[in-house]
């Protein structure tokens, strides 16, 4: 089977990083963005520097039209896809719900709920043996917050991480029959720009006393967990959500 996989939100953090690793483990990577286009190519030269095939391409997930441009351009460039990480993603500024916004919960929403359920759509038209397709991997990026609720910060990010995991086990069990596996990987405090967005850039080094490992952990240890249930390693993995989060 050829190994296509795409990586969404893969220009930077874990999502780079994980397409970094799965490139070295023989797929061709496709590293979607929404913006930064030039930390995109940093990815894709990387990849092309040791050997490996990959290419960018630019598309907002909570946009339709534009998930729908973004597969066809990889189905051209790389062939039919049969790996997906959901990565993309958004936080905002710490915040009490009763000091939120409708468009603030919309957005977070329409980009970390949306935005997968969307992907993961076109995904499985291209997987599932029920359309023609060979199988395949999907792993959603939740997060610890999912369990944790993060009260006084981030609860609409959390309820919205909640909702990845439902559909993770919802589709893992429509598509199983179809060769396709679909699981989660929940972080917990890692050591990414996600937080400096969220106005934390220090949340790490404020809240690791919290984790039983005493750290943080890195985009690299959360991708080497997204790598493996991508693999035929992962062989009989599906419906799962693994937290690698230190214990927290």
């Amino acid at each position: 089977m050829n190994k296509v996989l795409l990586v969404t939100g893969g220009s930077r953090g874990i999502g780079a990083a994980s397409a970094l690793l799965a490139a070295q483990q023989g797929w061709s990577v496709a590293v979607n963005y929404t913006a930064n286009s030039l930390a995109a190519d940093e990815v894709v030269r990387q990849i092309r520097s040791a050997g490996g095939q990959a290419i960018s391409v630019k598309a907002d997930v909570a946009e339709e039209d534009q998930v729908l441009r973004m597969f066809e351009h990889i189905d051209a460039k790389l062939g039919r896809l049969t790996g997906l990480v959901n990565n993309a993603g958004v936080v905002d500024v710490y915040a009490r719900v009763a000091d939120m916004s409708v468009a603030r919960w919309k957005r977070m929403f329409d980009i970390n709920v949306m935005g997968s359920l969307i992907c993961a759509r076109e995904a499985v038209r291209r997987m599932s043996t029920r359309y023609g397709g060979e199988g395949g991997s999907i792993v959603n990026v939740s997060s610890a917050a999912s369990r944790l609720g993060s009260p006084g910060q981030y609860v609409d990010y959390a309820a919205a991480k909640g909702a990845i995991d439902a559909f993770t086990l919802g589709l893992a069990k429509e598509v199983a029959a179809e060769g396709i596996r679909v699981n989660a990987v929940r972080p917990g405090l890692i050591d990414t720009e996600i937080h400096a967005s969220g106005g934390l850039p220090n949340r790490v080094k404020d809240l690791q006393h919290l984790v039983p490992m005493q750290r943080g952990g890195t985009a690299e240890e959360v991708a080497q967990s997204i790598v493996w249930l991508l693999s035929d390693a992962a062989s009989y993995t599906t419906m799962s959500l693994i937290d690698v989060s230190g214990g927290r």
